[in-house]
């Protein structure tokens, strides 16, 4: 089975993901000036930290789906349980951001986070399954401490919402900033085998 529906589908998705979170995005009410703005930072500042959480998912899913050389039903049925998890990221954003941070919200938060970084690790080896341990997405990951790193952290952040949600919030930009970081992982392996990672 091809992988070129899936990619195209895939994107597709996020690119929607991505409308409807800045279509949350409300115009302040009252008069023109810096204080209406800042009654909605909040909201802008939970839009920008999903935004890049998105970001990060569609610039891995695009090269881990690069060093895929075909798809099977489960590799399908596996990027539709991580797409259905960013799929809520617009709900969580704006519940977030409309109630400032809070307590709940922001703990709900760290749990989509959670099941879409599990989603993510299950599509990868779902991959890794069917082209093998010798693979080239096999051979790029490694040890993937990055990945067994964030989960974690989520983990913590969730329970810790509950006592200051700007600790949880720290956490959940620190995880950020550690995949917003490139990791060429992928690129490098693809290079060596003389694949050329499009992008």
């Amino acid at each position: 089975m091809q992988k070129n529906r899936l990619e195209a589908f895939s994107d597709g998705v996020l690119a929607i993901i991505i409308t409807i979170m800045v279509l949350g995005l409300d115009v302040p009410k009252g008069d023109a000036s810096f204080d209406s703005l800042k009654e909605r930072a909040p909201v802008f500042l939970s839009y920008v930290l999903s935004f890049i959480y998105v970001g990060i998912y569609w610039n891995n899913h695009h090269h881990m789906l690069h060093a895929a050389k075909k798809v099977s039903g489960g590799i399908l049925w596996a990027n539709l349980h991580l797409l259905f998890w960013l799929s809520l990221f617009p709900f969580t954003t704006g519940w977030m951001g409309e109630n400032h941070m809070a307590k709940v919200p922001t703990a709900i938060y760290g749990v989509i986070l959670l099941m879409a970084a599990i989603a993510y690790f299950l599509l990868q080896q779902a991959i890794i399954c069917v082209e093998g341990r010798g693979s080239l997405l096999a051979t790029a990951i490694g040890p993937d401490w990055k990945g067994k790193l964030s989960p974690i952290l989520y983990l913590a952040a969730i329970p810790l919402a509950f006592v200051s949600p700007w600790i949880a919030n720290g956490i959940y930009i620190f995880v950020a900033l550690l995949w917003f970081i490139p990791d060429r992982r992928i690129e490098r392996v693809l290079e060596k085998n003389a694949l050329p990672a499009h992008r």
